[in-house]
């Protein structure tokens, strides 16, 4: 009797592969809200293809290292679990004043109680389909979103736990960038997860009506 074939099973996402997807998610996301928002012209992006969709990417070189650098850390914390919030904000170039929070909330997926069955492994094609959601999304946003029409500058701040190792020399304890409560309005995003890691999302913006 000739033997069977097993159909083949799906491997659950690994620690560094869902790092990976949640490092690159930061990359695509960054590029886009800082496109979107206008903070650099839109000269300095060219298009490129991703997660089944057009995404917007920086062509300047001396973004394209900072964000690098940065990412190569959080890539880091990420494989530890000692990250718990990634911020993008974006802040008045003449004022300091925080114009808006992007806000990324990173959790690590808890295994059921019963590990007698594990679920099953979340497709790839599934965690793409989210987060391009998401990037749709933050494409949306400029229809509500107070215009900008002054210049600005934009810092990332990254929240770790107190177990983190952070390079001293590249990090830094800093101002949370925050807006004024009676001035600040928010709006929750979509999220995305793999096996190993949640992404929540959302916006606060200053809002002066």
């Amino acid at each position: 009797m000739p033997p069977t074939k097993q159909a083949p099973t799906r491997q659950a996402i690994t620690l560094k592969g869902s790092t990976n997807l949640v490092t690159e998610f930061f990359k695509y996301a960054v590029n886009t809200i800082l496109f979107q928002r206008g903070v650099y012209p839109a000269d300095d992006f060219h298009m490129v293809k991703k997660y089944g969709q057009t995404v917007l990417i920086t062509q300047d070189l001396a973004l394209e290292n900072y964000l690098e650098k940065i990412l190569s850390q959080v890539n880091k914390w990420l494989l530890t679990g000692s990250i718990t919030q990634i911020v993008l904000a974006i802040i008045s170039k003449d004022s300091r004043t925080a114009m808006e929070r992007w806000v990324f909330d990173v959790s690590l997926v808890e295994p059921p109680a019963d590990t007698s069955a594990p679920p099953p492994a979340k497709p790839e094609s599934e965690i793409q389909a989210e987060i391009r959601n998401i990037l749709k999304q933050i494409v949306s946003t400029v229809t509500f979103l107070p215009v900008i029409d002054e210049p600005t500058v934009f810092n990332i701040l990254a929240y770790t736990s107190e177990s983190a190792d952070v390079p001293a020399d590249e990090w830094v304890d800093t101002d949370p960038l925050a807006i004024e409560a009676g001035k600040s309005q928010q709006v929750k995003l979509r999220n995305f997860s793999t096996d190993v890691h949640r992404i929540e999302a959302m916006v606060a913006y200053r809002y002066d009506g």
